[in-house]
């Protein structure tokens, strides 16, 4: 019995990304070699974005469970200042610092749950709330003064270390990258959440505990942003602002990521596509010009046109289903159990 052929999907509808960055390579390549087509060009886009790259990361785990985390920017913002000031002011040590910065970001992330689970806020509202929290709370730690950065070289050192001419840092976003993905495609837990975001109905009847994954993908956001922020301080030096700065090109990456590999599922490695596709855009506009709306204007763009893509998606693929349905209707006496999807629901209103 001869098996059948693998056929290699490479359209547009998995594959758009890197076609569209190789486009970007191939014009700016030509227009600006010297400048375009460098190693240091390549060392700072992925250091520059790697960062970037596990906010996406962080935010596309609620949003497989159909939760919205509008408080990773202020969560990444708070351990930042963290991790710096009781290093510069407090003479606290690498390790311990670190560990308070992680351990705020957890207890936001369990207060972002309760909220949204116990009390039963809608997720976008509770989270909105708790990023102007975060901030006040912040305000309130540093009194509106911008921390000094720590003095240590091991501090510096902890994401800037050179490996194979790229900053350590890029491989700790790999690193993180390959872990969110194994446990989001090959664990039980991975399953449970796309379920829970695909039909949080048809999930509960299945006997998924809908709650408790909705309130661990917010504890598992808030902490990958701790650990974000801990680098973001290392590499860049503390910043009582910068965190906002990411919040839409993090939401860009993960809603256009949804739309790379596995059409239509928040995805680690879409994600990552979709942050170094919309950087190597930018970066390219930057070097032949002087425009400073760049980045703005492809992460609006690419957030405006991936979630109207995956709107489209879901119409089409209901009207296919309604369509299916129609030729072949059921018997009466047949049973009619919900599905559970493990695509995520795009629609005007984010659930909680």
């Amino acid at each position: 019995m001869s098996r059948r052929p693998v056929r290699l999907n490479l359209g547009l509808d998995r594959f758009s990304g890197l076609y569209l960055a190789a486009l970007f390579i191939i014009v700016f390549g030509i227009w600006t070699p010297n400048l375009f087509l460098t190693q240091s060009t390549l060392h700072s886009v992925a250091a520059e974005q790697a960062i970037t790259a596990m906010m996406g990361v962080a935010l596309l785990i609620p949003l497989a469970t159909g939760a919205y985390d509008l408080s990773v920017g202020a969560t990444i913002n708070m351990s930042a200042i963290l991790a710096a000031q009781v290093q510069s002011q407090n003479h606290w040590g690498i390790a311990p610092a670190i560990l308070l910065a992680l351990g705020v970001s957890l207890l936001i992330g369990v207060v972002n749950g309760l909220i949204v689970v116990v009390f039963k806020v809608n997720s976008f509202i509770a989270t909105l709330g708790m990023a102007t929290v975060i901030a006040a709370c912040q305000a309130i730690v540093t009194g509106s003064n911008q921390p000094l950065p720590p003095e240590s070289t091991a501090w510096s050192n902890l994401t800037q270390q050179p490996l194979a001419g790229f900053q350590i840092v890029f491989l700790y976003m790999l690193v993180l990258a390959a872990i969110v993905w194994w446990v989001m495609t090959h664990t039980p837990a991975g399953r449970y959440m796309y379920a829970v975001g695909g039909n949080s109905e048809a999930a509960r009847l299945s006997g998924i505990n809908v709650g408790k994954w909705t309130w661990l993908s917010l504890i598992a956001s808030a902490f990958i942003c701790g650990i974000a922020g801990v680098f973001y301080s290392s590499l860049n030096g503390p910043s009582l602002t910068f965190g906002s700065g990411l919040l839409l090109p993090a939401f860009a990456a993960a809603f256009l990521g949804s739309t790379q590999l596995v059409p239509g599922r928040f995805n680690v490695w879409g994600t990552l596509i979709a942050v170094y596709v919309l950087a190597i855009g930018v970066k390219g506009i930057q070097l032949v010009s002087t425009v400073q709306w760049a980045n703005d204007m492809f992460n609006g763009v690419a957030l405006i046109v991936a979630v109207a893509f995956a709107v489209w998606r879901q119409q089409r693929k209901g009207r296919a289903d309604a369509s299916t349905a129609d030729r072949q209707p059921a018997r009466p006496d047949d049973p009619q159990p919900e599905s559970v999807s493990s695509e995520p629901t795009f629609s005007g209103s984010p659930s909680s």
